[in-house]
């Protein structure tokens, strides 16, 4: 993904090199399942649980400050890309939601962070992985991930792979302030685990939306990024991570959706730019 000579989005809160929280409860982001299914393995646990369980953990630790680390190029060069990728998801979103007449796209923030972070939805450790809460519309993310992201998964990184996991918060968001994530949807009579796969296919198909139009302007898609992206989201598939940790799959149990699931809604995205879509007026099954 080319990216060179674009603007750094200012709404980033870097509090790497700090720690803290207290005992609440947070919702886990894209790599929440991730880390959840290492943890099963570890413990012998019972895999499914523990995935139901991390949209809900529960995260305590203790509040202090440590000193200020010295961060390698490398990491610095994957901030300062993070930066430009907020910069284009508040690029894109602010534009459709004006030519939608959906008035102003507030800007979120992004809070880089190492270790553990304090925010309005309670604290967390980087286990759960990149999160967005909306009690105070931020996303959340350890930079570490998108290590543990080719260590845990074997997904080779490239910069449009990191930028997926971004839109796929920045599109939790969109759904915060088009009112999705606060509405009742008891009418459609289904658990709360089916109406959570409906919520994170929809953010997989926003975090689409928004690569359609920011290819569409920048040509910033390279050879391979799609398919690299492509590949995450067969690989946080809860059945593929429930397979690959104890052998079958259990559907009652999925909170994020399937490897097929994924794949489609994040390229049906791209492929449409589409915002009329939307993952709560398919049938269940159908999704």
């Amino acid at each position: 993904m080319k990216l060179e000579g674009r603007k750094r989005s200012s709404n980033v809160e870097d509090r790497r090199g700090l720690s803290g929280g207290a005992k609440l409860g947070i919702s886990g982001g894209i790599g929440g399942i991730i880390i959840a299914v290492v943890m099963a393995i570890m413990s012998g646990g019972d895999v499914s649980q523990v995935i139901g369980n991390v949209v809900n953990a529960v995260q305590q630790s203790k509040v202090e400050k440590v000193n200020p680390k010295e961060f390698s190029e490398e990491e610095q060069k994957l901030a300062e890309e993070c930066e430009i990728i907020l910069g284009s998801t508040e690029e894109v979103w602010t534009k459709v939601f004006k030519d939608n007449g959906w008035g102003e796209y507030r800007l979120p923030t992004m809070v880089l962070f190492t270790n553990s972070v304090q925010s309005a939805c309670g604290s967390a450790t980087s286990s759960v992985g990149p999160f967005y809460c909306r009690g105070d519309e931020k996303l959340y993310i350890d930079l570490s991930f998108f290590t543990e992201m080719k260590r845990q998964l074997g997904v080779e990184g490239n910069t449009f792979a990191y930028a997926y996991v971004i839109a796929h918060e920045i599109g939790h968001h969109v759904e915060y302030l088009r009112g999705i994530l606060t509405h009742d949807w008891s009418r459609l009579g289904e658990t709360d685990n089916q109406i959570s796969v409906r919520t994170e296919l929809l953010a997989d198909y926003y975090a689409g939306v928004w690569a359609h139009y920011e290819d569409k302007k920048y040509h910033s898609l390279e050879d391979g990024d799609i398919e690299r992206a492509i590949e995450l989201a067969q690989k946080i598939g809860d059945d593929w991570l429930q397979k690959q940790a104890q052998g079958r799959a259990v559907e009652e149990s999925f909170t994020h959706g399937t490897s097929k699931q994924r794949m489609y809604w994040l390229k049906k995205g791209l492929d449409t730019g589409d915002m009329r879509t939307t993952t709560f007026n398919v049938p269940y099954r159908d999704l």
